[in-house]
């Protein structure tokens, strides 16, 4: 049998674009996207820098493909729960605090991001895929259930898409603080209990008193 045709071999090269994207993360995350090399990213995918042209014309190509596989899909589970929870908005927003301090909490992820602001000046297109697939959605989900919290009387009068941006920015502040500083020797704030003080602190003033 031609050992191309076999069922393995077969599995083992659908592999390699989910193989590059996986190694993309890590690169980009300890190097930034300057620095990073596509020879970087094939070696540690296990490939030859040719094997990575296969499927990626350029390191943005390669980026995106890290943006839609790799982050994307969280976004788009973050999204679907928030469609179909009915509320109270607490619950939620905690639900989805969890969520992102796991994801996060154990990824590149968060190296990510400091990369994407600390680059974005010289490479605009990292920051407005960036945009518009992950930031956008979320704070339009986000803001989505704060108006329908607003519409059930659960949250006070106000810009359902400001009140989104004060829930999330905490928590990023975290991440990139942890990127930025522990490295070089600042204390690190635990993810999970920032999100558990932020929210229980910003509740308070977020819901309308029968809610509270």
């Amino acid at each position: 049998m031609n050992p191309t045709s076999s069922p393995k071999f077969r599995r083992r090269k659908a592999d390699r674009p989910r193989e590059i994207v996986a190694a993309a993360l890590q690169i980009f995350a300890e190097k930034g996207f300057a620095s990073a090399r596509l020879d970087e990213i094939a070696t540690r995918a296990g490939l030859s820098k040719g094997a990575v042209y296969l499927y990626f014309e350029t390191k943005e190509d390669v980026f995106r493909a890290v943006v839609e596989h790799a982050i994307a899909p969280e976004i788009d589970l973050a999204r679907a729960a928030i469609a179909a929870h009915p509320g109270p908005l607490p619950d939620l927003l905690r639900l989805l605090a969890e969520r992102f301090v796991a994801v996060v909490g154990g990824s590149a992820v968060g190296g990510v991001a400091k990369m994407v602001i600390g680059e974005a000046r010289n490479f605009p297109e990292l920051a407005r895929v960036w945009h518009d697939r992950l930031v956008s959605k979320v704070i339009g989900a986000v803001a989505s259930a704060v108006a329908a919290a607003q519409v059930r009387g659960e949250v006070r009068p106000g810009d359902p898409r400001i009140y989104a941006l004060q829930i999330i920015a905490p928590l990023l502040v975290g991440v990139i603080w942890r990127e930025t500083f522990v490295p070089v020797g600042a204390p690190e704030f635990d993810l999970s209990s920032l999100s558990v003080q932020h929210l229980d602190t910003l509740l308070v003033g977020l819901l309308t008193p029968e809610s509270a």
